[in-house]
C-alpha cells in the first residue's frame, strides 16, 4: 500500500473506502515510509471523522496513549512538593488504565476510574494537585466548579447546573464512543453541595437532589466512561457515603501534612527563583528550616517564604524617603529573615507555645524531690509515646490540691517534649458555650491532633470542663461521656498521642468513672518545709537568717499561693519596695511576711 492510496473493502455486507494516511515500522518513532508490503504481521489503525457516524471499537493499537501532554513528570516543575507517594497512588488507581488503548481495558472487562477524592487539612495542596492534574491531561480543559456556584434559588435549576457540567462529555461519548477525549470536572469544596442525605433541615431537599443527580451522572444507567471527577474537601465526614463507593469517588487520597523531606521540597520550589536570581543568601540552610518547621502545611511554608522576603525588602526601604531608588543587587534574603518568619507565621496544627507559656508565668523552679520525680515520670511517658510500638495512646492524670503546679508541670512537659502538635483545652476558652458546643470544640482538638504524627493534648481542670458543682452535685454527663470516648479511642495508624489531664477533684472524677480511663495517675503534693526552703532560696528575697522561719510557716502550702504571699510581702508595709527586693538590694521583713500570712483566711 502507498500513502494517499484509496482502498475499498467489505465488512458485514457494507462497502467502505479508506485512504492510507501514513505507513510506519513498529518500534521506530521516525520512519517516513511512502509504501510497504502487506504481510501477516501488518495491522491497520482506522480513524473515522466525527461526522461519518462510524464508531470503531476493539482495534489494535500500540500500548501507548496521548492522554498526557508530557512524556515524564517532574513534580517540582509543576510546583508540587512532598506529595510524590500520593501522586504515584493517584496515577496507579486513576490513570494507569487510561494509558492503554480502549480495546485493552475492554478485553480486561474493566471500566476506568471515574472519580477521586482528595481530602486533608487546609493548605496541604489539594487544589494545587487537582489543578496540575487537569493541566497535564491532553483532553478538554478541566471544568473547575466551586461547590456553592452550583446552587440556584430556582426550583430544579441546581440539578440542571449539575447536568450541564456533564453535557459536553455526553455529546462527545455519543459521537466518538471509546475514542472520546477525557473530560475532567474539578469540584472544590465538594462538601458544600454533597452533604450526607437527610442531614440538612432546610425543608427544600435541594442538597439531597444534588447528590442524587451527581450519582446518576457518574454511575447511573447511562453512565459515562470519559469523565474524571475530582472532588476536594477538608471535611470528608460530611460527605454522603454513597459517593464514596467503587464506581464513584472510589480513589480517596489523604493529602496530609508534609514530612521533613516534603517540607524541604516545598521550600526549594518557593525559593528556586530567588536562588536563580542570586537573591538568596548563601547562609540559608533549607534543610535546617525544614527540620524546624514541624507540622507546617504547604500554604504556611509559602507564607514563611513571603514573610522572609518582606524582611529582606524592608531593609532596603527608608521610611524617611520612600521615593529613594532601590538597589536590586543588595537585596538578600538571609537565614535570620527565615527564622523571624518562622516566629511570625505559626502553623495551624502546631504547638500552642504562647498558651502553654501563660500556664507557667513564674517559670519552673526546683520544688523538691517529689515534684521532680513526677515531672521526670511524665517526661518519660512522652518518650514512651515517641518510641513505643504497642501504645500509640498514653493518658496521664495529674491530681492534687488547687495551685500545686499541675498545669505548669503539664505545660512544661508539652514545651520540653518538642512534639509538633501541643494544644491545651481549658474551660476559660469555653465560657458561655452550650454543652454540645463544648463537646464540638474538644472533639475538634483531638481530630486535629490525629493529623499530626506526634501530639500532646492537655485537659486542664477537668472538673471545670465538666461544669462540676459540689452542691447537687451537678456535672455535664454529655462532656463526661465525650471525654471517656476520646481518652479510649486510639489515634489513626502511624499517629501517636499523649493526653495529660489535671484535676483538683479526684474523688469526683473517681465517682463518675473518669479516673479509670487514664493509663496512670500521679499525685502532685503541696510543699514540705524543705521544698519551700528550696523555692525561697531560688527566689533570693529573704535574708539567710529568715529563710528557715519563713519556710516553716509555708509548709503545706501550694506553690502558686507561695508565690502570691511572697509578692504581697515584697510590696512592703507602705508599698514601693518590690523593685529593690527583686533586684537584691533589700530583703523581705520577716515580721511583715508573717503579718501578710495571718491576713489570708484560707490557703
Amino acid at each position: 500500500m502507498t500513502t494517499g492510496q484509496k482502498v475499498t473493502f467489505e465488512y458485514h455486507g457494507n462497502g467502505y473506502i479508506f485512504t492510507v494516511n501514513q505507513a510506519t515500522v513498529e518500534g521506530q518513532e521516525k520512519s517516513n515510509i511512502e509504501r510497504g508490503m502487506v504481510s501477516a504481521d501488518t495491522y491497520i489503525i482506522f480513524e473515522a471523522a466525527n461526522s461519518s457516524g462510524i464508531k470503531i471499537a476493539n482495534q489494535r493499537e500500540a500500548a501507548s496513549s496521548s492522554i498526557f501532554r508530557q512524556k515524564e513528570f517532574n513534580l517540582q516543575s509543576l510546583g508540587i512538593g512532598g506529595l510524590g507517594a500520593e501522586f504515584a497512588d493517584i496515577f496507579r488507581r486513576a490513570f494507569a488504565s487510561r494509558v492503554f488503548p480502549p480495546h485493552v481495558t475492554s478485553k480486561l472487562g474493566i471500566k476506568h476510574v471515574k472519580g477521586m477524592l482528595l481530602f486533608g487539612p487546609p493548605g496541604t495542596g489539594k487544589t494545587l494537585m487537582a489543578r496540575q492534574i487537569g493541566k497535564m491531561l491532553n483532553g478538554k480543559d478541566p471544568k473547575i466548579v466551586n461547590g456553592p456556584e452550583v446552587l440556584s434559588k430556582f426550583v430544579g435549576e441546581t440539578e440542571k447546573n449539575v447536568r450541564d457540567l456533564f453535557a459536553d462529555a455526553e455529546a462527545d461519548q455519543k459521537n466518538k464512543g471509546d475514542q472520546s477525549e477525557l473530560h475532567v470536572i474539578i469540584f472544590d469544596e465538594i462538601d458544600a453541595i454533597c452533604k450526607s442525605r437527610g442531614s440538612t433541615r432546610d425543608g427544600t431537599g435541594v442538597h439531597d437532589s444534588i447528590v442524587n443527580q451527581l450519582l446518576t451522572k457518574i454511575d447511573g444507567v447511562e453512565s459515562l466512561n470519559n469523565v474524571l471527577l475530582i472532588g476536594m474537601t477538608n471535611r470528608k465526614d460530611l460527605l454522603d457515603e454513597a459517593l464514596m463507593r467503587p464506581g464513584r469517588l472510589e480513589v480517596q487520597v489523604e493529602i496530609s501534612l508534609p514530612d521533613e523531606n516534603g517540607r524541604l521540597q516545598i521550600l526549594q520550589i518557593h525559593t528556586n527563583k530567588m536562588k536563580e536570581n542570586s537573591f538568596l543568601s548563601p547562609d540559608v540552610n533549607l534543610q535546617e528550616l525544614a527540620a524546624r518547621s514541624k507540622n507546617y502545611s504547604g500554604a504556611e511554608l509559602e507564607g514563611v517564604v513571603k514573610s522572609a522576603v518582606s524582611y529582606a525588602l524592608n531593609r532596603q526601604l527608608s521610611m524617611d524617603d520612600l521615593t529613594k531608588p532601590v538597589d536590586e543587587e543588595s537585596i538578600k534574603v538571609t537565614m535570620e529573615d527565615f527564622l523571624h518568619a518562622l516566629n511570625e507565621v505559626r502553623p495551624a496544627f502546631g504547638a500552642s507555645t504562647d498558651d502553654l507559656e501563660r500556664c507557667r508565668l513564674n517559670g519552673i523552679v526546683d520544688c523538691g524531690e517529689n515534684h521532680q520525680h513526677i515531672y521526670r515520670r511524665t517526661m518519660l511517658l512522652a518518650e514512651q509515646v515517641k518510641v513505643s510500638r504497642g501504645s500509640p495512646l498514653i493518658t496521664c492524670l495529674l491530681e492534687g490540691p488547687s495551685g500545686s503546679g499541675k498545669t505548669a508541670m503539664a505545660a512544661t512537659v508539652g514545651i520540653q517534649s518538642d512534639f509538633p502538635y501541643v494544644k491545651i483545652i481549658s474551660a476559660e476558652t469555653m465560657i458561655g458555650l452550650s454543652e454540645s458546643s463544648k463537646c464540638a470544640q474538644i472533639v475538634k482538638v483531638f481530630e486535629d491532633a490525629y493529623k499530626s504524627p506526634l501530639s500532646i493534648v492537655v485537659l486542664d481542670g477537668i472538673e471545670r470542663l465538666l461544669e462540676y458543682v459540689a452542691i447537687g452535685p451537678r456535672f455535664s454527663n454529655l462532656i463526661s461521656q465525650t471525654l471517656m470516648v476520646l481518652l479510649k479511642r486510639l489515634p489513626p495508624k502511624g499517629k501517636k498521642m499523649l493526653v495529660i489531664g489535671t484535676t483538683s477533684e479526684v474523688d469526683f472524677l473517681e465517682s463518675v468513672g473518669l479516673c479509670d480511663t487514664f493509663s496512670v495517675t500521679y499525685h502532685v503534693p503541696t510543699l514540705k518545709k524543705e521544698d519551700a526552703k528550696k523555692v525561697l532560696q531560688q527566689l533570693n528575697v529573704f535574708s539567710s537568717n529568715d529563710i528557715d522561719s519563713a519556710a516553716d510557716v509555708l509548709k503545706g502550702m501550694p506553690i502558686k499561693k507561695l508565690y502570691m504571699v511572697v509578692e504581697m510581702a515584697a510590696q512592703g508595709e507602705h508599698g514601693g519596695t518590690a523593685e529593690a527586693i527583686y533586684s537584691g538590694k533589700e530583703k523581705i521583713n520577716i515580721q511583715h511576711f508573717d503579718a501578710c500570712l495571718k491576713d489570708i483566711v484560707r490557703y
